[in-house]
């Protein structure tokens, strides 16, 4: 027993600290550096100087009033999808359910990108069907309301899992009673499904604000050329024109999102407490209703809201990426593989930033599996106060928005490592080392899950019969976590590869990632070139799923977020 801590859980000694140095490190640390700037900058008045430019306050209204717009965009989609796909016996549940899901693993860049080559008057697609605006007419898109509606699209999925989550834990025993005695499908609704799956809707509302919040993809690429400013869009300016008092102006911007990413979480604490929302007896979704003669209907709805989602924006995408520039319109003259030829094979940055992306995703996903394969080992088997302080600290740069945590990389590594005298700062190791503290989570979560269905009597009869530790986890624990394992490593490198916040303001010359290629691309005016990286960024994002999706029935429940 030596070298193992005598709680009956056989941990090597080692471990939770180790653990907990990790934590430490990727969670707590850069976000005290941010503090600590944000009190030298209150402390030498810098607070007061931010605070008195007009474009703080700007920023600061049109950050609120999206957010608030696009959330309630996102609840009414998220609402409607979740209750018909989990309640009702609609047809195609699972094809439904992956499609609805597919644009919050897009990146919000393509998303907006999509979109504008769909709307306006400069439309290749538009043009070729002849329905295109009068030339000289405004694009809608550049507005608080372009801007609110494609928060809407690509986080309602987000309100779609989080109601989702909750509808299938109602009780099935109550739904059945209530019909028994002669209520109609519409008051089993209103008083009983509609009560009970607040908690979901109020959970998704806010996960939405936050997503909102720190957005920058959508309002980067809509915002800008409308000089409306978010804070994240406005931090990413400020970096752009550096100044001395460039990190303390940030700090104090990155806290103001946080606050408000806060305020958002603590009202949908004060909406649920006092509640109680415990669900006796049998649960299960299997409390469906019938649509009968309005699944004519709903069915029509659903795939059309899919069609103007998904199918509409990707074919304006893919024209825009046909045409040698932006407004010519669509034909058999005009099209060619130009752009894809070029990105592929003629440009040194997107190639760079392909190279880029696909390293960075890659070590990212596996060194963290190796961290939190030990890190669910050891949270899995303590149940004290310290293991879920530990759980709640890696969880906090996930749910942060990706712009306060760049800031706080930055802040972190601006200046050398004492000691070592090595500076990150500028290269593709601070992109890497930020990318694990921001999905850190996502990785975990997974591994986690598997690690609960375990039985811990295989591994103690190891441990009985003399197994050591690393034994006992190459034998037995990762051969049986070996799918959710797999499920963390695609997830993460899904979301890591299409990832812009953080890296717009992290990356420089040799260091561009594909979210950043894609950014710069359209900024400069190469809208063909950044239409066809976009393309080819969302066939991956679509493989990617179809490799989880395949992998799906051999999961825990809960991993592959768009299967029940």
């Amino acid at each position: 027993m030596h070298g193992y801590i005598k709680t009956g859980n056989s941990q090597p000694a080692w471990l939770f600290p180790f653990v907990v140095i990790v934590v430490l490190i990727l969670s707590v640390l850069p976000l005290a550096r941010l503090a600590m700037v944000g009190i030298a900058a209150f402390a030498n008045g810098g607070v007061m100087t931010v605070l008195g430019e007009a474009s703080l306050w700007s920023a600061t209204y049109y950050t609120v009033i999206t957010a608030i717009l696009g959330t309630v965009i996102s609840l009414v989609i998220g609402c409607l999808f979740a209750f018909l796909l989990t309640l009702t016996d609609i047809r195609a549940k699972g094809p439904l359910s992956f499609f609805f899901v597919l644009p919050m693993m897009i990146p919000p860049q393509v998303t907006a990108l999509a979109w504008v080559q769909m709307s306006g008057p400069s439309s290749p697609l538009l043009k070729a069907l002849h329905i295109a605006p009068p030339l000289g007419s405004p694009q809608p898109l550049y507005s608080v309301g372009g801007i609110a509606l494609l928060y809407g699209v690509q986080h309602a999925p987000l309100v779609y899992l989080a109601l989702r989550a909750g509808l299938m834990t109602l009780p099935r025993d109550g739904v059945e009673a209530a019909r028994l005695s002669g209520a109609s499908s519409l008051r089993v609704f209103r008083d009983i499904i509609l009560p009970l799956s607040l908690p979901g809707v109020i959970a998704g509302a806010a996960i939405s604000f936050v997503s909102c919040t720190g957005n920058f993809g959508i309002p980067a690429i809509l915002g800008i050329p409308a000089s409306i400013f978010t804070l994240p869009t406005l931090i990413f300016t400020k970096f752009s024109a550096f100044t001395s008092r460039t990190f303390g102006d940030v700090a104090v911007l990155s806290a103001i999102i946080a606050v408000i990413s806060v305020v958002g979480l603590m009202i949908q604490d004060r909406a649920l407490r006092g509640r109680d929302y415990r669900v006796i007896g049998l649960s299960g979704a299997s409390a469906a209703f019938e649509l009968g003669a309005w699944r004519f209907a709903f069915t029509p709805l659903v795939w059309a809201i899919l069609f103007f989602m998904l199918a509409a924006p990707f074919f304006a995408l893919l024209a825009g990426a046909l045409v040698p520039a932006y407004g010519v319109p669509l034909t058999f003259k005009t099209m060619s593989l130009h752009a894809f030829e070029k990105i592929l094979f003629r440009q040194a940055v997107t190639r760079t930033a392909f190279i880029n992306s696909l390293s960075l995703a890659g070590a990212t996903a596996l060194c963290l599996l190796v961290v939190t394969v030990l890190a669910a080992y050891a949270l899995t088997r303590r149940k004290d106060v310290v293991s879920r302080i530990v759980s709640s600290l890696i969880e906090v740069p996930y749910s942060l928005p990706g712009i306060v945590m760049a800031v706080s990389f930055i802040l972190v590594f601006a200046a050398p490592i004492p000691i070592l005298h090595v500076s990150l700062y500028g290269t593709i190791w601070i992109i890497l080392i930020a990318y694990f503290s921001s999905f850190f989570a996502v990785s975990l979560k997974p591994v986690v899950s598997a690690f609960h269905q375990l039985d811990p009597a295989l591994e103690e009869a190891a441990r009985l019969s003399g197994a050591g530790f690393f034994r006992r986890l190459a034998d037995i624990i990762v051969p049986l976590i070996a799918p959710a394992a797999g499920a963390s490593v695609i997830l993460v490198f899904l979301i890591a590869c299409n990832e812009l916040t953080i890296s717009a303001l992290l990356w420089s010359a040799g260091t561009q990632t594909l979210g950043v290629a894609i950014y710069n691309l359209d900024d400069s005016g190469s809208s063909d070139l950044a239409s066809a990286l976009s393309v080819l960024v969302v066939l991956m994002v679509v493989v990617l799923m179809l490799l989880l999706e395949l992998l799906a029935k051999r999961l825990p429940k809960g991993v592959v977020p768009w299967r029940g």
